[in-house]
């Protein structure tokens, strides 16, 4: 029998609850983690949406930041969605909000914060993916004040999925690196939870 696997929520901001339905429904057992000691023995740990440059002033003071990177340097899986993607990007372009603050890192992309719009422009769309189960079926997103990722340098990165962006161009919105995942996205606010179920799978490999 397969060991139900322990996935923790960054619970500093953002959707919390719905993260941890989203992760149930997928199989897992989940717990909130607001400080270092929380994440031992944690299969994963998905980092929420919300405002980057808040979680990471919220995190500071008790080193959450640099502990979840030891606990990945040890193998806990990561899935940052929204403001968690710009939170484990290796560059942030326009990261002045942020300087000064730890940020988890590790994730060979470049993104830019907020550069889909204001709370005004967020809209919903449904996309093509790769490798995530049932990829033959589209998958709703919503995006809210959603950062770009604007190049996937690293060579080990899987494109999981991309929106149009005109003239028959794409950009990348979902990504894998090994045992971390994040999207530009808000997958856990849909009743589809495809990558919820592929990012339990992952953690429990």
């Amino acid at each position: 029998m397969s060991r139900t696997p322990t996935i923790g929520v960054l619970s500093l901001q953002g959707a919390v609850a719905e993260h941890e339905r989203a992760l149930q429904a997928a199989g897992a057992r989940t717990v909130k983690v607001r400080r270092p000691a929380e994440l031992a023995g944690l299969d994963g740990l998905v980092v929420p949406g919300g405002e980057s440059t808040a979680m990471a002033r919220l995190a500071a003071p008790a080193g959450l930041m640099p502990a979840v990177r030891a606990r990945h340097d040890e193998g806990m899986a990561l899935f940052g969605t929204c403001a968690g993607l710009i939170l484990m990007a290796d560059q942030v372009l326009d990261a002045e909000a942020l300087k000064g603050f730890d940020r988890i890192r590790g994730l060979d992309v470049v993104v830019r914060r907020n550069a889909y719009g204001s709370q005004l422009d967020s809209f919903e769309t449904e996309l093509d993916t790769q490798q995530i189960p049932e990829s033959q079926r589209r998958l709703p997103a919503v995006f809210i004040r959603a950062p770009i990722i604007e190049d996937v340098s690293g060579k080990d990165v899987e494109v999981l999925a991309e929106t149009g962006i005109g003239d028959g161009e794409t950009r990348p919105v979902a990504v894998r690196q090994g045992n971390r995942l994040a999207a530009s996205f808000h997958p856990e606010l849909t009743p589809d939870h495809r990558l919820h179920e592929l990012f339990v799978a992952v953690a429990q490999a």
